[in-house]
């Protein structure tokens, strides 16, 4: 996952489509385990919003995980609505972003992580937790297979099974590897605390072992030669933080061996950092360059052993095998074994991530929602239902539309279909008569009248403005407050629905506005105390006044005052004693 968290959580609203008829029994079951998300999905059939009223039993909502996604819902959701339960590896939050700096000692693991019990306790929330791991779900039983990671129940195996109503996906995603041979056995990643803690152990073994008398100049070389596969926000972020707590740490502990250590930065692409802006991504090359950092671009690795990393450039097809020490692989993300047994089950094969509509439900599964890195919002496209939205337009059935008419179901049309309003926008259009402009060579806007093959000449376009959310925790967040407040508002919005009219079957309209996600910006640290920004609106920053904006967003950010007391004392012990480079 890309480490950009710029956002005020903003909100949106719950899943259409949470129920139907004859389900007064389900269970709303959420899961969500390393940072990812299930949410619901809205279907185009008539739908039935759940009723937790206080004289019936309340709907089972069972949470499977505490990453962005899952933390985001728990702390959004009115837990006295729903019969909450939360079944997670790990009983804590961990911030995600923040860790490579836990990896060479900036902040402490302890600083980054909120013990979910806590968070519930803090806010009142009724909500049963459950210290385990879910390895299977069942769609038609409606239940969730989950093996417990602390003792074991009567069997001796620490199985147990939930039923639902509802599931809530929420499992986050895994390293992947592209099966590259040897990556699994000889590099070291930054998923979890875990990993950031194996190498913070790792970076000190390899200045102790360069240290010892017996050991020649060249293996000292490649003892301390730290390669970072992944040219994208966390392997960026990682090389920077290496190369401060050599400069400014490791330096004067190991003055003998200070000359000998070197940093590489292996990425496939011709640039670092391509989900930025050119001027930051030129700005860190540069910055890189002078730092003493080498920056391999055009490389992709095809195969890792205990002591060299063979890669081959992608221009002439040469190989090159450079000896290395310790191997930080940040290159992609992967499916998790559950998640790709339970596409399976449900015929979303072959792909990547579970596919959701609009409003988070999983497709081709009753009741059950994906959020964050577990899944990707399909959005719909507007040729896809081009003659119903011109029919409905067509109020007087004459076979033609006239601005007046267009200008009738622009706003549903726009909330349905954002990317028309995102083409308008990249096309510098200021209205909707711009658009139909093109199709029908007409400057007199109030005259403009077009039939059904114009409309679709005019709008043929729209659609290459549908893109994916990016697999960041600022998307799983604001996912998961969307899906929270979609069921905080149940009862209210089935009397009163506030979403867009139903374009692709059936009338009416939605219970809830689709899920929109809202970019607020991203951050890429660059050591030396200085950063880089992107922002919307074209706003690009990079230097030390940006490093400050990063400090103060990411204390900001923060899930509770304790954890936000704890990283700002970190920040302040480094500047004042610098960075522990003890082996713990």
């Amino acid at each position: 996952m890309g480490f950009s968290f710029f956002t005020s959580r903003a909100g949106a609203r719950l899943l259409d489509g949470i129920a139907r008829p004859g389900f007064s029994t389900a269970a709303l079951l959420l899961t969500a385990a390393s940072g990812g998300g299930l949410v619901a999905y809205a279907d185009s059939a008539a739908e039935s919003a759940p009723d937790p009223s206080q004289d019936a039993p309340r709907k089972k909502v069972v949470v499977l995980g505490t990453g962005w996604a899952g933390t985001s819902f728990l702390k959004n959701l009115d837990c006295s609505r729903y019969e909450v339960k939360v079944i997670s590896p790990r009983n804590y939050f961990a911030f995600t972003p923040l860790l490579p700096s836990v990896t060479c000692g900036t902040v402490e693991p302890r600083s980054i992580i909120e013990p979910v019990r806590r968070m519930f306790e803090k806010k009142n929330k009724d909500v049963t937790f459950c210290e385990a791991e879910c390895f299977k779900i069942d769609a038609n039983r409606k239940t969730v297979h989950c093996r417990s990671a602390v003792g074991t129940n009567l069997d001796g195996n620490g199985d147990f099974m939930l039923d639902y109503d509802y599931l809530v996906v929420a499992l986050g995603a895994t390293v992947s590897t592209f099966n590259t041979p040897g990556v699994l056995e000889h590099c070291c990643f930054l998923k979890e605390v875990e990993d950031a803690q194996k190498i913070r152990k790792g970076v000190i073994d390899c200045f102790e072992k360069a240290s010892l008398p017996n050991i020649s100049e060249e293996e000292k070389r490649k003892i301390l030669h730290f390669v970072v596969i992944g040219g994208g926000p966390t392997g960026v972020e990682f090389a920077a933080e290496m190369h401060d707590f050599l400069v400014e740490d490791l330096v004067k502990l190991y003055p003998a061996i200070q000359d000998l250590v070197k940093i590489t930065i292996i990425q496939s692409a011709e640039h670092i950092l391509t989900m930025f802006d050119e001027r930051i991504a030129s700005f860190a090359e540069q910055k890189f360059k002078r730092d003493g950092i080498e920056v391999c671009t055009g490389f992709r690795v095809i195969k890792v052993s205990d002591d060299l990393i063979t890669m081959k450039r992608k221009s002439d097809g040469e190989e090159l095998s450079v000896p290395y020490g310790m191997a930080v692989w940040s290159a992609g993300i992967g499916t998790r074994p559950v998640v790709m047994d339970f596409m399976q089950q449900i015929g979303q094969t072959n792909r990547r991530a579970l596919a959701t509509n609009e409003w988070l439900r999983v497709r081709e599964c009753e009741g059950v929602y994906a959020i964050g890195d577990c899944a990707t919002v399909s959005q719909r496209k507007i040729m896809d239902d081009i003659s119903t939205v011109f029919k409905m337009a067509d109020k007087d059935n004459s076979g033609t539309l006239t601005l007046k008419e267009i200008n009738g179901v622009l706003d549903d049309i726009c909330i349905r279909y954002p990317q028309v309003e995102l083409y308008m926008k990249s096309m510098h259009m200021l209205d909707i008569a711009d658009l139909i402009k093109g199709a029908v060579g007409d400057s007199h806007k109030e005259s403009m009248v077009v039939d059904i093959e114009e409309f679709k000449k005019a709008l043929r376009h729209v659609d290459s403005q549908v893109k994916n959310a990016p697999a960041t925790a600022q998307v799983a967040a604001q996912q998961g407050q969307y899906l929270a407040q979609c069921f905080n508002k149940m009862e209210k919005c089935r009397e009163e629905p506030e979403g867009p009219l139903r374009m692709a079957g059936g009338s009416g309209r939605h219970f809830f506005r689709p899920f929109r996600y809202k970019h607020f910006g991203q951050f890429a640290p660059l050591g030396g105390e200085q950063a880089a920004a992107e922002l919307p609106g074209d706003w690009v920053s990079m230097g030390h006044s940006t490093q400050w904006l990063w400090y103060s967003v990411y204390a900001s950010k923060q899930v509770s005052w304790r954890t936000r007391v704890l990283v700002v004392s970190d920040w302040t012990r480094r500047f004042i004693f610098g960075r522990d480079s003890s082996r713990i």
